[in-house]
């Protein structure tokens, strides 16, 4: 660790995703910064990046509460330096159908999984504007794209995420802001929000497969802080789910009606004792990964947008000329 180092903020920085990203820009020798709201998973997160040699700082707030957001960012300048790179990770889910969630679930974990985002990239932008420089990653889904059953709420904060981000961007291209703004969508990962996630479902609920590691995550996340690019689409199933939406919406609606509602159930039987995070943290289960280490993949192709759109018209300026060679030839 050296004076020069920068200071990166992660929220939701204590268990699956948000903690191997706050172990991978320790690597890359970032100062940590975790906002999260257990005492028990920062006190560990931050133990296990001091061991390291991390110069870390661990917050406990709740990133639905804006003004306990705006103390956090006040605090990170004055202790660990100005914010470089801040990273919007802190989610909240429900499990169930849309008539077996209450307006108070939605309420919460709109506040958590979006409002969250919008406080944290609202407290980042109060310090990286004024300096003209820094790097917003939003941490988004495959889901902001193409939403399934069982989990409207969180797929519906992930749209809003992406209409905020959306509309953010257009706002610092027209005032010419050097500030940068990125979104990375994920596939399934396996972290422990599916053991502690608000569950209405009759079976323990499981990520849809192909699952991957959070570390796979974590390079992305970290390849968008360092590049920068509009967004970075991770996973084969993100793209097919991201591209497959904007060609056949009505076949995927029956395509998820079918394999999305048991593709998110195990066989398991779920517990009516089973602690959940949605209004408060857990104890004991601030873990990097969960409980589906035997199915996971370890690597993960990941493509800009950018990359995506520039191969997809290739793609089509190929079969244009395939079609017009065979017209020429048919009409020889």
């Amino acid at each position: 660790m050296t004076d020069r180092a920068k200071t990166a903020v992660i929220c939701g920085g204590t268990a699956g995703i948000g903690r191997a990203t706050a172990h991978a820009f320790a690597q890359a020798g970032f100062r940590i910064a975790v906002i999260a709201r257990g005492e028990e998973g920062l006190a560990d997160t931050r133990a296990e990046l001091e061991e390291k040699g991390t110069m870390t700082l661990a917050i406990s707030a709740d990133v639905a509460d804006a003004e306990a957001v705006d103390k956090a960012a006040e605090r990170i300048e004055a202790e660990l330096g100005p914010i470089e790179i801040w990273v919007n990770a802190a989610m909240a889910t429900v499990f169930g159908p849309v008539n077996k969630t209450s307006a108070a679930e939605y309420k919460r974990v709109t506040e958590v999984t979006y409002l969250g985002f919008v406080h944290g990239t609202l407290a980042a932008l109060r310090y990286m504007e004024s300096r003209n420089r820094g790097t917003i990653v939003q941490v988004g889904s495959a889901l902001s794209y193409r939403a399934i059953p069982l989990q409207s709420a969180y797929c519906a904060a992930k749209f809003a995420i992406r209409g905020f981000t959306d509309s953010l961007r257009c706002e610092l291209i027209h005032t010419n802001s050097r500030v940068r703004l990125t979104m990375v969508q994920l596939p399934a990962h396996n972290t422990p929000q599916f053991d502690w996630s608000r569950n209405k479902m009759q079976k323990r609920p499981q990520p849809v497969p192909p699952i991957h590691t959070p570390e796979v995550a974590a390079r992305a996340i970290l390849r968008a802080a360092t590049d920068a690019p509009r967004e970075l689409w991770l996973g084969r199933a993100s793209f097919q789910a991201i591209i497959g939406n904007m060609f056949m919406p009505g076949l995927l609606d029956r395509m998820m009606a079918k394999q999305a509602w048991n593709g998110q159930m195990t066989d398991e039987p779920a517990s009516d004792e089973q602690p959940d995070n949605l209004f408060q943290p857990v104890v004991g289960l601030h873990r990097l990964e969960g409980r589906f280490g035997d199915q996971t993949k370890g690597k993960a192709l990941g493509l800009s947008s950018e990359t995506v759109g520039k191969l997809a018209a290739g793609a089509l300026a190929l079969v244009m000329v395939f079609g017009v060679a065979v017209v020429v030839a048919i009409a020889s």
